[in-house]
């Protein structure tokens, strides 16, 4: 799970944090290491591996979280607003990262933001007041939205 606050563990430095996505029990062998140090490359934060998590900008925690997540190697990925502090252009870098590196897992993704539906959800759940929609193409949700979504969109 890729949470909104990226729970980063704030005593271990950030190298670290992401190798424990491969392992995480114990302390991460070499292999992990190298592994955790890639995907930091991937997410832009190369050069960062020694800092702890309080070092960081809340879009370089994300995307350190977000490193950690691609390494679990698990079928089914739970991301809740996990790249609202990162602006338009890194939050689609980022997007379009997860769409090539886990092309078949299964991503559950919470936004508020609609374009981020429209761009990389086929399907989408609507959530209005504790009250869950039925999944719905997210392409026909929009063109014919309920009148919640046609007021959040307004």
């Amino acid at each position: 799970m890729l949470f909104q606050d990226n729970n980063l563990f704030p005593h271990l430095d950030v190298l670290t944090n992401v190798a424990l996505g491969i392992s995480p029990r114990g302390r991460p062998d070499g292999a992990a290491l190298r592994r955790a140090r890639e995907a930091l490359g991937r997410v832009g934060l190369d050069g960062l591996e020694a800092r702890r998590p309080g070092e960081l900008s809340g879009g370089q925690q994300s995307r350190a979280a977000l490193a950690r997540v691609l390494l679990t190697d698990r079928p089914v990925v739970l991301m809740d607003e996990a790249f609202s502090a990162l602006g338009p252009g890194l939050r689609t870098d980022m997007l379009e990262l997860v769409a090539e590196l886990l092309p078949e897992t299964l991503i559950l993704m919470v936004t508020h933001d609609p374009e981020d539906a429209k761009r990389w959800a086929p399907m989408t759940v609507f959530v209005e007041g504790g009250r869950v929609h039925p999944p719905a193409a997210t392409h026909d949700l929009f063109a014919d939205p309920p009148e919640a979504l046609s007021l959040y969109l307004a």
